[in-house]
């Protein structure tokens, strides 16, 4: 046991580039680790140069934030690649594209800015398809959520159960249809999540569907209100 060698050390990675993906179709239901095998395999397929960590067991250098949760489909995803030598995102892109699962589609790559992926990624664009809402119904219970200044909810997490301040959450939440709203939320600690927001509408009227469609437009640094780009 004393003669074993200690493991290789990695050069640190020659780039870091960030990509954000979409999860359209039968993407959506694809859970965050499934996803996880699922790039590397592309990674390997497309002959990406990975730069690897060090120890006894080396792993791709692949870094997530803040994904969207399962059944959840999305036009902005984020991961970053550590590459072992410098390439052009736009032919990264390319390649993955070439081989990456039905239901995911690479959109855009650049070199990593100084600030981490988990900073920049400060709010998020969401549109919620309620399952059926009545005519009328969606309207004033998200004036009266909108009307408080503090609204918890609670949910079963793997810690147990938590509970979130709902309203602290929400830049703006309106009705689009008498089915559908558009949410812009701040990332805070516990992460509100869009079923929250569809939960502190039942308590306030239990006429609201239980179950709505996700998908998320944006997610990015918070300026002036607006959503920005992460990747500039």
């Amino acid at each position: 046991m004393g003669n074993r060698q200690p493991p290789v050390q990695q050069a640190p990675p020659a780039q870091k580039l960030r990509l954000r993906y979409a999860k359209r179709g039968p993407g959506r239901f694809t859970s965050h680790r499934d996803f996880g095998r699922a790039l590397e395999r592309a990674l390997r397929r497309a002959e990406i140069p990975m730069a690897y960590s060090s120890g006894f067991n080396p792993h791709p250098r692949i870094s997530y934030a803040n994904a969207a949760p399962t059944s959840a489909a999305s036009e902005a995803e984020y991961v970053e690649l550590g590459l072992k030598e410098v390439c052009d995102p736009a032919k990264i892109t390319e390649a993955l594209n070439a081989v990456m699962p039905t239901g995911f589609v690479v959109l855009d790559a650049a070199d990593a800015v100084k600030e981490s992926l988990g900073d920049l990624l400060q709010a998020s664009d969401w549109i919620m398809k309620t399952a059926g809402a009545q005519p009328g119904v969606l309207a004033p219970a998200v004036e009266a959520l909108m009307a408080n200044d503090e609204f918890t909810v609670e949910r079963m997490t793997k810690n147990g159960m938590r509970t979130f301040d709902v309203r602290s959450a929400l830049v703006t939440l309106t009705v689009v249809d008498d089915e559908t709203l558009a949410l812009r939320s701040i990332h805070q600690t516990p992460l509100v999540r869009p079923d929250d927001v569809l939960t502190a509408l039942r308590m306030l009227d239990e006429r609201v569907p239980a179950q709505a469609l996700l998908t998320r437009l944006a997610q990015g640094p918070l300026r002036d209100g607006e959503i920005g780009d992460p990747l500039r």
